[in-house]
């Protein structure tokens, strides 16, 4: 009995019956890591259209009036809820500005209208804006607008966190060379 104890039973060394049932205990937690991986990138991938997308639907809007107030941009921020979804609007951060360059070429914000998760601001701010060398031209105005998203993955986010996705775009106005802005009414 004692020397049969230290020799492998001679049934199990030709048995390869389990084999399929091994490999495969040995690959599923890959193939569930990678499937998830994918279902992430993939849901990445989408926000990221979706936000270029709220980007121009947004920037577009807004290039359509003569002149805007801050209960108008905050409505045409507010539509970005239904561009975005059916991924939460309050991930996003949204801002429109007009950028007014002088006869000598330098930039400065004429107006501007934020909207993120929490609030949402209008301002007359006046401050220096540089613009991309092809768009850098004298006396004119461009709409301007910027929309992020903070994309959270649903596995993975300790170890990766926040992920910011972004876009942004300029577009001239369409009914005059530029849009006044009428402060808070």
């Amino acid at each position: 009995m004692k020397r049969a104890s230290h020799r492998p039973p001679r049934h199990f060394l030709g048995n390869d019956q389990a084999i399929a049932a091994v490999e495969f205990a040995v690959i599923l937690p890959l193939m569930l890591f990678v499937f998830v991986g994918v279902a992430q990138v993939g849901q990445a991938i989408e926000i990221s259209r979706k936000v270029t997308v709220t980007t121009r639907i947004v920037t577009d809007l807004v290039t359509q009036y003569s002149s805007v107030s801050c209960s108008t941009l905050n409505t045409v921020l507010a539509a970005s809820a239904q561009v975005i979804a059916p991924y939460s609007a309050t991930n996003l951060a949204i801002t429109v500005s007009e950028i007014s360059t002088n006869s000598s070429g330098a930039a400065t914000v004429t107006w501007t209208s934020s909207q993120n998760s929490t609030t949402s601001t209008c301002s007359q701010p006046g401050s220096k804006f540089t613009l991309p060398s092809a768009l850098d031209q004298d006396s004119i105005s461009l709409i301007y607008g910027q929309v992020t998203y903070s994309f959270t993955p649903v596995f993975g986010y300790k170890i990766i966190g926040t992920i910011p996705i972004s876009d942004q775009i300029y577009m001239s106005p369409r009914l005059t060379n530029s849009i006044a802005y009428t402060g808070l009414s």
